[in-house]
């Protein structure tokens, strides 16, 4: 679990059976360091990293990069900041990012993935539908890109924007005359779901 105030945080899933984090802080003084400390807790079932601004502050200038290299195959449970840019790469189980502000670039997942920016975009490119698996992905104001590396096989899948436009290489069924604007479609058996 990872959770941040202002943050850029990059999480790239490899073969190695071990987790390296690097994390780099920057504030305009070193008595500003105080303000957001770091700390790293180890459990028998989590790893939490959290770099969090004391008294719920929000300060910009207060700002953390985080650098996590880990099992491809390890949950990310929770990966919250409120604002900044998270990156993830090569994530193959599960993948959950909450970004108030800010961009979530993403490039071959598969599992259980959730992301979501409230002001800001999601790109994910490369990343696989799996069975078992689900892709959910919400934005409140921005871009929404999806790019598969070739066509699901298999899957369900539902866009709906309320104030912006669809557009799909997939065909998709479609709802666009009045109020909320959605498309969907089923490929094979429609598992599993996609929504956007």
């Amino acid at each position: 679990q990872v959770d941040a105030t202002i943050a850029d945080v990059t999480i790239t899933g490899s073969n190695r059976p071990d987790v390296l984090i690097d994390i780099v802080r920057r504030a305009p003084t070193p008595a500003d360091l105080a303000k957001y400390p770091v700390s790293i807790e180890q459990t028998s079932s989590s790893l939490d990293i959290a770099a969090v601004q004391s008294a719920d502050g929000r300060d910009a200038k207060l700002k953390t990069e985080i650098a996590i290299a880990a099992p491809s195959t390890a949950i990310f449970q929770s990966v919250r900041v409120f604002e900044g840019r998270v990156r993830l790469t090569n994530l193959r189980a599960s993948s959950q990012v909450d970004l108030r502000r800010g961009p979530i670039e993403a490039a071959s997942l598969a599992g259980r993935i959730r992301l979501e920016s409230g002001i800001g975009s999601i790109e994910v490119r490369n990343s696989e539908l799996t069975p078992g698996g689900m892709m959910r992905l919400r934005v409140f104001n921005g871009l929404l890109r999806v790019r598969f590396a070739r066509m699901p096989a298999s899957a369900r899948i539902l866009a709906v924007t309320f104030r912006g436009a669809i557009t799909s290489d997939i065909p998709l069924t479609r709802k666009d005359t009045f109020g909320p604007r959605f498309g969907e479609t089923t490929l094979g058996a429609g598992d599993p779901v996609m929504s956007m």
